[in-house]
Parts: C-alpha cells; structure tokens; sequence
C-alpha cells in the first residue's frame, strides 16, 4: 500500500469535515523518532509503559497539564477551582473540543473515565487515584464537581490523566477492546497507521482546539537496538534520539546537523527483587547485595560519570528528595550476612543455599545498552562474592507482559520515571501489587502504607516532607530493591526543527509550536508502507 504524506506550504489550504483553515510556511515536515519497544495500549487508563505513554500523550488530552515550569494550568478544562477547603474541584470545561470522529467532547467522556478507572474489571495501575473520589456531580454538559471524602493531595495531578470516549468504548470490554489499537483521542495528533513492532504514525489534528501542530507527520519507529537507532542518526533517518553516554561523547565528531540537549531526568533506575520468592524476601539477603555493589563503578564504567548515586525513591530536583547515606561497598559484610542466613560458601569460593548451588537470574530489557552494561558490571561484583547471576535481555513487550506483570523472575533492571508530585502510592503500597499494577516486586511494610496514605491526604507541604522523608529511612533499612543511580536525560534533534525551548520540564512539552522553514523541509511526500 502507498501513502503520501503533503505537507502544507506556502499559501495552501487543508480540508477536514468542512473545517478549512489557512496554511503557514511553518505548517510542514516530519517528525521521525525511535523507541525500543513498540506501544502495548494506545489508552491512556491502561498504559503503564513509556513506549505508549509517549504516544498516548499526542493522541489524548488530560483536563489539566503541565507547562513550561512545571505549573499546572488547564487543558480540556477551561478552568477550575478547588473549594470546599480542598475536598472539592468545580471544573469548567471547554466547548471547542472534538474527538477525532468528530462526536464533541463532554462532561460525559470525564464521568466515563472516572467509572472505567474505579471499575475492579479494568486491569488499570491508576486506580487509587480516583478510588479517593466519594462523587462526581455533573452541573451541565461543560461543567461538573468532584468531591472527595478527604484531603487528597495529588488532587490536581491526577487529572492530567488523558480521557477517554464514552461513545466509543461504552459497549465494550475496554481491556480488550480493538480501540486500543484504534484510539480516539481529542489530542494534536490522530493515529494514521500501527503496524506492529515496526512503526507507528500519528497526522496532525486539523481540529485541534489549540491550533493545528505544526509538524504535520509524527513517525515512531520500532527500533530495539541502541547501536542501529545511533546510526539511523548518523544517517540522519531519524530526527530525535536519546542518547547513551558514550553516543553523547562521540556526537561531536558525527552530528554537524544535530542539536544536543542535556537535562536531569525525574526517574532512577534500580535492581528489584521478586519479594515473593525465597531468599529475596529476607531483608539480610538484600542488605547483602546492597554492600556488594559498587554503584559508583557502574555510573563511572557505563555513564561516564554522567549520572548521580541513588539512594531512594525521589531523585534530588524533587522537593521530597532526602540525602540518605547509602550501604557501604563492603564484600566482607555482604559474605557475613550471607553465612547469617544459611548460605556456605564451596571449596571454590562460591555460595550454597540449602545445599545448591545459588545462582539470581537478572532479567532487563533489549536495546538499553545502560541496562545490560549495569547487569554485567553487578554479575560480576557478585561473582567476587561467590554469588553466579545469569543474565537474560528480553524483548520489550515480553519483558513487561511475561515476566514483570507475571512476576516471572528473580531479579531486573528497570527505571522508573516518576510523576512531578512525589506521591507514589501506586508504587510501594501493598494493595497496588496486583498482575499489571506498578508494585510487582510486591513489597509490603505496613508503616509505609500508613505514611504514603498520610502524606497524599494532606495539602501541608511540611506535613508531606516529613513522611517522605519517614518512608525514605525505612526503605533503606527494608531494602525493596537496590537504588543505583538517577541519570540525565541526553537527546539529540534535528537542527531544522524550531522553537524547542529547554525548560524545567525538559524539552518537548511545546512540541505542537515546533516547526521547519520552508527551505528547510526534508519530507514532502514519502512512501511510509510496504
């Protein structure tokens, strides 16, 4: 099948369902980028993952979003205001606002979200967000209440989270459902086409009622390799990647039409442990571990330097971040632990448990080279110790839906990135551990519980610091999993896009004003299928 993009220029003009609008020079081009893994669920109470969270942000729109310094300002909302001492949000939405079918976008669709994502049946990790909602009090069409039993912290954010269709999916099985592979978003961009683990390709929305984006064509590729995604750059095939440190170093020498972008990223990256399984749930075999990294080693020999030692769940921009001391790198107090708890070592050095052998299989991610570098340099830590890891990269979608949403595993590496306020219930409360839920490695404390419930129903930002920093102090005594270091993020564009601004929230929160001169377009009409 061929299709031919044509971009607008000069003084043209487009047509969709009799909308016609006037075409700037700067309404051209497109966007090609690439990820490692292919989206899973094209709707956004589903997705947990980054592939299909980064398409779903084009696709679908929240009521509230961020802006440029990480305020919240409105979205599909055209106003709100919190009352009731703070158990209350009165919105008002827009009246402008069209699902890619056309059908407008109400009150309806938000009350519909809501229900889907409470409803026990949908297999959705953002659950507890909205399960703090008592009522929904619809006024009109474009307005209506929500009310809460008590303070909810995350008030705000939490409705961000894109809305979905009423229209569309009210009579369907929204966890099966062929429109998550066909969405129908209100969002800048409407999927063209999905060809799985190949590619995915969104078009402007000319209906947009924020204006129509600039860049006409977004092109994800599915590219699982880091190296091969680096030299479809070298190419200049592809307009936008994030790159490794070494890619970040060599950039200079190859890049002449690239641009570079370095920030700090709201994530960490860490080894978990399937608490559910012997000996992962003794917190000496885990405070063992911990004095047998050498993360330093890792952030030296895998991100040059380019990254800082984690030691908890908030990475320091976070007003929540506290500066723990982290396990001492210590292989003699690692091997006395051990003996602790039954393990012996064998003439050769190596530990038995229960009379075999012991061996942790650490499973990651395909085309992360940090991850699988990270897992060589800790196998091998660990080998000094007397412990054998095997390693095992997997495939994206596999990694998440056989393994990680299973709890199909000994041990992995991940990263997780983390939301702008530090509630993280989601994350390390104990009823959130269900199959597809974020808590998959399972951990329970009790206090943790208490805290991370404390802290997201109260607005005192002091009252809030000091439970995180309460749940900070137990983690590193309880050793969930080993944090190992908070990176930056290091990207690289194409020098023909215009209009991209670094700011608090990183790049891209502004894509929709990006544009290329006219003399600068590369991608008139290209045959994107086979």
């Amino acid at each position: 099948m061929i299709f031919l993009i044509f971009c607008a220029c000069g003084n043209n003009k487009i047509s969709n369902n009799n909308v016609e609008r006037q075409v700037q020079d700067k309404y051209c081009d497109m966007y090609v980028t690439a990820g490692i893994g292919d989206a899973i669920y094209l709707n956004p109470i589903l997705a947990s993952d980054s592939s299909s969270s980064a398409i779903n942000a084009f696709v679908y729109n929240g009521l509230l979003k961020y802006d440029k310094d990480l305020n919240l300002v409105c979205d599909l909302a055209e106003s709100y205001k919190v009352i009731d001492n703070g158990l209350s949000i009165l919105f008002k939405l827009r009246k402008d606002v069209l699902w890619h079918d056309g059908i407008p976008f109400t009150v309806q669709d938000v009350e519909f979200t809501y229900k889907k994502l409470v409803d026990p049946m949908t297999r959705t990790p953002f659950s507890s967000n909205y399960l703090m909602i008592k009522k929904i009090k619809i006024i009109d069409d474009y307005s209506f209440i929500v009310s809460y039993d008590e303070p909810f912290a995350p008030i705000l954010e939490s409705w961000c989270i894109g809305i979905i269709p009423k229209h569309i999916f009210e009579n369907e099985d929204i966890n099966t459902s062929k429109y998550n592979r066909m969405p129908i978003g209100t969002g800048p961009y409407i999927l063209k086409k999905w060809i799985t683990d190949q590619k995915i390709i969104l078009e402007a929305n000319p209906t947009y009622f924020d204006g129509m984006p600039y860049i006409s064509t977004y092109l994800y590729r599915v590219i699982p390799d880091q190296s091969v995604q680096f030299l479809e750059l070298r190419n200049e095939t592809i307009d936008e990647l994030s790159l490794t440190t070494d890619q970040w170093k060599a950039y200079d020498v190859f890049f002449k039409n690239y641009n570079k972008y370095r920030y700090p990223a709201f994530s960490f990256t860490f080894l978990g442990f399937n608490l559910l399984k012997e000996p992962y749930n003794n917190v000496k075999f885990r405070r063992a571990i911990s004095h047998a990294i050498n993360k330093q080693d890792i952030i030296n020999g895998v991100l040059s330097g380019m990254a800082k030692e984690a030691n908890g769940i908030f990475p320091p921009q976070s007003w929540a971040y506290k500066n723990i001391e982290p396990y001492e790198y210590n292989r003699e107090k690692a091997k006395n632990l051990l003996s602790d708890i039954g393990f012996e070592q064998d003439k050769d050095g190596m530990f038995l448990y229960k009379g075999k052998q012991f061996e942790i299989n650490i499973i990651t991610n395909q085309g992360n080279k940090a991850r699988e570098l990270t897992a060589q340099i800790i196998q091998e830590q660990l080998k000094q110790i007397g412990i054998k890891v095997n390693i095992r990269i997997l495939e994206w979608s596999t990694f998440i839906n056989q393994y990680v949403n299973e709890k199909n595993f000994d041990a992995l590496i991940l990263g997780w990135n983390t939301a702008i306020d530090p509630d993280q219930y989601s994350l390390w409360h104990s009823e959130q551990s269900n199959k597809g839920q974020y808590n998959f490695m399972s951990y329970k404390n009790d206090e943790v519980d208490k805290l991370l419930v404390k802290a997201r129903t109260t607005f005192d930002k002091k009252q809030r610091i000091q439970s995180y920093h309460k749940i900070q102090d137990i983690m590193k005594e309880d050793v969930p999993c080993i944090f190992l270091y908070y990176p930056e993020n290091l990207v690289a564009i194409h020098k023909r896009f215009n209009g991209i601004e670094l700011a608090a929230a990183g790049i891209g929160w502004n894509f929709n004003k990006w544009w290329v001169n006219k003399k600068d377009v590369k991608y008139f009409s290209i045959n994107l299928y086979d």
